[in-house]
């Protein structure tokens, strides 16, 4: 049997096709990145953005970003920012280039790695939706992604996770539901104590933010 490792690639293609439908079907809209709408959509990026420090300009890397709407949300909240949004969905990168082609501080590229290092890397929702994977090989492909967080950033990363403690009639077999516990642990294992994790908003998930000494 092929290992987790090298199984990554036909991963990343699952996940492209995945997300390349649901654009197809709903546009550039929450819908089109398998979201509820534009409210939980926001409360999530309030949450990841709490590893930030945006009280000056910082460069960002956004893994899984989708249509860019993460983009809008740093606009609307008035902070003084560069982007670069990558995303394996072809169709994806498209819309995205499409909607922000007037603005200059956002970059969009295909990819799961990103080709510089940024202030902060944040991964939103690229976690859940694991198909037919296996629970043990769908967290390794978690872990292998924490790392590539962790080495496009220089401050600070965050992610966010459905949580194993979600209402087991509200769960559904294709998604994957991660232990809160046990990623607080493996962050502050690997990367130090500047680790915290958010369990209190109103979603069935919870984010994860890492700090960097400065």
């Amino acid at each position: 049997m092929a290992s987790v490792t090298s199984q990554k690639p036909d991963i990343l293609d699952e996940v492209s096709s995945y997300y390349s439908r649901k654009i197809s079907e709903h546009g550039a809209t929450p819908q089109g990145v398998d979201w509820n709408g534009p409210e939980s959509q926001n409360l999530r990026f309030e949450q990841l953005m709490r590893c930030v420090d945006a009280s000056r300009l910082f460069s960002l890397n956004d893994l899984g970003c989708g249509y860019g709407a993460l983009v809008d949300y740093l606009g609307e909240s008035g902070f003084d920012f560069t982007y670069h949004g990558y995303d394996v969905a072809v169709p994806m990168i498209t819309a995205a280039r499409q909607t922000y082609s007037g603005n200059p501080r956002a970059t969009f590229a295909v990819g799961s790695v990103p080709a510089d290092r940024a202030d902060y890397a944040l991964a939103s929702g690229i976690f859940n939706v694991r198909q037919h994977r296996a629970d043990a090989e769908w967290l390794h492909f978690i872990l292998e992604t924490i790392e590539t967080l962790n080495s496009s950033s220089m401050r600070g990363f965050s992610f966010n996770c459905l949580t194993s403690y979600s209402d087991e009639d509200k769960k559904r077999g294709y998604l994957y539901y991660a232990d809160p516990c046990f990623l607080f642990d493996h962050c502050i294992r690997r990367f130090g104590r500047r680790v915290s994790l958010l369990h209190d908003y109103d979603l069935y998930e919870f984010t994860i933010c890492v700090r960097k000494d400065p």
